[in-house]
Parts: structure tokens; C-alpha cells; sequence
């Protein structure tokens, strides 16, 4: 035994390393089932499937430029972890952008911008931006609500987002004023952490479900009472990444507070059927949306991707004729990402946000309804100069979903249905969770909100107007093509966007129904900070 021992210690390690090699080489050659380039070329036809595993992260980092990679570019998520984390978020040496592309839009400054006196609240505070309308206040509804922040947290679900990162969100958009949308997996701790909530009511009705899996309007009023953060309901009808098509939440991602959360069993896949079970057709997905605003008090709004415009039209027909609706209509863009999604939807289902807004709206403009209705806007628009653009083409708020991801973590992965987030944002893996600190991650997004309103403010002070809301849709020109290089959003859309009421913003600050829990001492605080 000795002997053999000694014989097996004398071995120099390049004949194991041969030896392990040998042992692959036969693997491959006689007892592999499936991959041809694996039994053509043993061994090194591995190196083939390692390369192709790391390739978005080669792509990521080494091979792509700045503006080349997608959904978002280097330089995107670059101002958004600058911004984050309360760094420079400048570019220097001018831009880099090809201005002459299609698509591009400029936008108009005024000769003069505008100048605010000493003692308006957006000179001590600039990243300071109420929403412009208030939610339900056409309806008459118990508890109107007016957001007090024009850029808020998009529908994401504690199950597709772990408990770290939800909770970062949400003190952060506590932080920062901000509304926090809970997506459709139902209300969760994580979503409680002191900012006002949106509510969402998916197919699945999670939360809010009897044990039928059925919806529960008793529950719903329930969960209102308990938890009055909860400011407006909205009511899913799709979403930007597969519109029409059901989720699913994987049986790994299910833990037991998840299972009770969602009133789910655990070990098994949840599935979101495409529709919904309470209603049949238009008009009775209008009657459930006025059942559950006027069982609640509150704000309730839809939201849905865009395709078939007909189905529009009858919708502010109904609406015009019955005199109520949803209190706000949130249009998602077909290039919407934070749901996972078979490629042929998420590349080819559904408009992309400019598209599917300015049809819809004109819709509404039509039948002289955009008065009665907050227009909530979600499609890759995180972005000062975007957010501008929807604005002028008559959105009231802007709703982030991936941006703010980044904001507390995120790098671009694309790993989100494998729950391998790396960054522990997108998955239910405790040690990978681990690595995020909330109160850091809260405060980093915090700075994201108030860095994107300060730069969209200025902007609006640059364009001579106090708030966003007073952008037109002549104050922002596209790049069309060679010929006509650059038209006004007013001429390539064939509408001008509807005046909105506004006075002023200290008017807006002083509304009874204006949310966030503003915590004007901290917004200073941030503000000093970023200065």
C-alpha cells in the first residue's frame, strides 16, 4: 500500500493534467449524447460553450462602444451609476452621439431661459417636480392623489426582484418623495418601507385572491384599509415586454413568504394567465375599474401596452358616454425589458412608447377626454432629455423600471429569468442578496430621482417654463430622414398636446392631496449634497 501510494505521489502533475484530458477526450468521444462540436472536438470544443457563456459580459465590457450596446449603452448606464452614487454625470469634449440619426430629437431653448424669484421652491430645492394633475380628481374619488414626484418607480414584483432590492427602492422613493409601483405579485414588506404605493392587480390577482385564485373585492378593500401608503390601484391589462402573453415566476424563485404573499403553493411554477377572469369585454373592464374606485376611495387607473387602436377608440367612447373612466392610463412601450419575455414578443409584440403614446393620446384628445386622465408614461425613459420629449407629446409622469434597477445595483446581466442575478437584484438566492446593503442601495437611488428631476428642471428653466408640464409638442424636433431631416413632434405626429392647468408649482405643493410624505429638510439635505 505503501508503494502504491509513493508510485501515485512520484506522478508529475503534467501526466494528471494529461490524464484528466484523457478522461474528457472520451467523454466527449463515446458518452456524449448532444453536442456535436463537443464529439467532433474533444476538449477544446468546450472553450467553444465557456466563450459563448461569457459572451455578453466580453461584449459588455471589451468589444461594444459606448453607444452601441443594447437595451442601454455604456453611456447610459454610466450617467445612471454616476448619478447614483452622486458622482460627475458630465461629458466632456461635446457630444458623441450621431446627432444626425433617425430618431433624434432636439430640444428647443428659449432665447432667454426662465428666472425664478429668490423665494420660489425650486431655487433652494431644484430636483423638486409634482405631478402637474391629480389622480381621481375628475371622478370625484374619496382620496385623490397627486404625485408628488414626476418620476417614479415602475410595476416590478417582489419574487422577480428579491426583498433587498425592493426595499432599496422603496427608501429610496421614500427619500426622494417618489411613488413606488409593487407590480403584480401583491404587497409585500419590502414595499412598506415608508413610500406611497401603487397598488397593481395583475391576472393573477396575487394578494388579492380568494382561494379559487379568483378576484376578491373584500380582500382588496382589506388590504387598502390596512396599509394606507397605498395611494392608487392600477389594473394591468399587459405589459411593454409581452403584451397578451402570461407570466410565469419560476417554483425556484417561490419561497414560503413569497407563497404567502402571492397565495400561491410552493413548489410549483406561478402562471398569470394572458387575461383576466372578472371581466369579458371593454366596457366590463371599464365597469371593474369604477367597482374598484369607488370601493376603495381610490385612484384607479389601467395599464397596457399598445397595439389595435380600435379597441381605444371604444374604450374613450364608452368612457365619453358613461362620464367616468380610469383615473390614468399608463402606456408602456413594446420596448419594455423588466418582465422576461420569448424573443418574437419582446422584439416584434406590441408599439414601441412613441408610437403607442401619440396614437393613443390623439385618441383621447378626439373625443376631449386628456383633461380627466393622468397619462403615465414607461418605455426607456429614464432619462432627463427623453422624459422631456414625453412630456411635450402630453405625458404627466414617468415611470422607470430597468434605470432604476441600475440605480441600486443592476449591471446589465440579463439574467433575470435564470435567478442568477449577479448583483442580487433579481434574484431569490440568499448569498447572492447578501452583497446589497439598503440603506446604501436607498440612498443611491435617492440621488438617481433627485439628479434626474434637477436635470429635467433645468432643462424646463433652459425652454423658458417653470415645470415640465408646459412642454408642446413644438418645443422638441425628431430627425425623420435625409430629406426631411428634422421635424417638430406637433408635424410628424399630427397633433398638438393638450394645455395642461398649471399655475405654479409652490400652488402644487400646497394640495391637500399631494403624496411622498415630503421630507423637504432631507430633499435640501440631498440637493446640497449633489451640489
Amino acid at each position: 500500500m505503501q508503494e502504491v501510494t509513493t508510485f501515485i505521489l512520484n506522478i508529475p502533475w503534467w501526466a494528471w493534467i494529461l490524464l484528466l484530458l484523457a478522461i474528457i477526450a472520451i467523454k466527449d468521444i463515446f458518452f456524449n449524447k448532444h453536442h456535436t462540436i463537443k464529439h467532433n472536438f474533444p476538449v477544446v470544443g468546450h472553450f467553444r460553450y465557456f466563450l459563448e457563456s461569457i459572451g455578453p459580459e466580453l461584449r459588455q465590457y471589451i468589444v461594444a462602444n459606448n453607444r452601441e450596446e443594447l437595451p442601454f449603452n455604456r453611456r447610459e448606464r454610466g450617467w445612471i451609476y454616476a448619478s447614483a452614487k452622486n458622482e460627475n454625470n458630465y461629458e466632456g469634449f461635446g457630444t458623441d452621439q450621431d446627432i444626425f440619426s433617425t430618431h433624434y430629437i432636439f430640444i428647443n431653448n428659449a432665447l432667454l431661459p426662465i428666472k425664478l424669484p429668490s423665494d420660489h421652491p425650486n431655487v433652494k430645492n431644484s430636483g423638486l417636480i409634482p405631478c402637474a394633475k391629480v389622480m381621481g380628481a375628475f371622478n370625484n374619488r374619496k382620496r385623490p392623489y397627486r404625485p408628488a414626484s414626476v418620476i417614479n418607480v415602475s410595476a416590478m414584483s417582489y419574487g422577480s426582484l428579491s426583498a433587498k432590492a425592493i426595499a432599496s427602492l422603496n427608501e429610496g422613493c421614500k427619500l426622494a418623495g417618489a411613488y413606488h409601483n409593487t407590480g403584480e405579485g401583491g404587497v409585500s414588506p419590502y414595499h412598506l418601507k415608508g413610500a406611497d404605493v401603487v397598488f397593481q392587480i395583475g391576472t393573477g390577482y396575487f394578494g388579492v385572491r380568494d382561494e379559487h385564485g379568483n378576484f376578491s373585492m373584500e380582500k382588496l378593500v382589506a388590504l387598502v384599509k390596512q396599509n394606507p401608503q397605498i395611494r392608487a390601484i392600477e389594473l394591468k391589462l399587459s405589459q411593454g415586454a409581452k403584451p397578451g402573453k402570461g407570466g410565469v415566476l419560476p417554483a425556484a424563485k417561490i419561497s414560503r413568504e413569497i407563497s404567502e404573499i402571492r397565495g400561491v403553493p410552493m413548489g410549483k411554477d406561478v402562471i398569470s394567465p394572458p387575461y383576466h377572469s372578472t371581466f369579458e369585454d371593454i366596457e366590463g373592464m371599464l365597469e371593474f375599474v369604477e367597482s374598484i374606485a369607488r370601493a376603495t376611495g381610490l385612484p384607479t387607473g389601467i395599464k397596457s401596452a399598445v397595439g389595435k387602436l380600435e379597441d381605444w377608440k371604444v374604450l374613450a367612447t364608452l368612457m365619453q358616454k358613461k362620464k367616468y373612466g380610469p383615473d390614468f392610463i399608463s402606456i408602456d412601450g413594446g420596448e419594455g425589458g423588466t418582465g422576461a419575455a420569448p424573443p418574437s414578443f419582446a422584439d416584434h409584440v406590441s408599439l414601441p412608447w412613441i408610437y403607442a403614446f401619440t396614437d393613443v393620446y390623439k385618441i383621447f384628445q378626439q373625443y376631449n377626454l386628456t383633461d380627466r386622465i393622468v397619462f403615465v408614461a414607461a418605455g426607456k425613459l429614464g432619462f432627463p432629455a427623453k422624459a422631456a420629449m414625453a412630456f411635450a407629446l402630453g405625458a404627466d409622469v414617468i415611470n422607470v423600471g430597468r434605470e432604476a434597477m441600475m440605480s441600486v445595483g443592476c449591471i446589465q446581466a440579463q439574467s433575470c429569468h435564470t435567478n442568477t442575478c449577479p448583483t442580487g437584484v433579481a434574484t431569490q438566492n440568499k448569498w447572492l442578496q447578501s452583497g446589497i446593503n439598503v440603506k446604501d442601495k436607498a440612498m443611491r437611488s435617492n440621488f438617481y430621482f433627485v439628479k434626474f428631476r434637477k436635470e429635467l428642471l433645468q432643462i424646463s428653466h433652459a425652454c423658458g417654463y417653470e415645470h415640465p408640464c408646459q412642454f408642446n409638442t413644438d418645443d422638441v424636433d425628431i430627425n425623420l430622414s435625409d430629406k426631411n431631416l428634422a421635424k417638430t413632434l406637433a408635424t410628424t405626429f399630427s397633433y398638438h398636446k393638450d394645455k395642461v392647468n398649471f399655475t405654479s408649482v409652490r400652488e402644487m405643493l400646497e394640495c391637500p392631496h399631494l403624496g411622498g410624505n415630503l421630507n423637504l429638510k432631507h430633499l435640501r439635505k440631498t440637493e446640497n449634497a449633489i451640489d
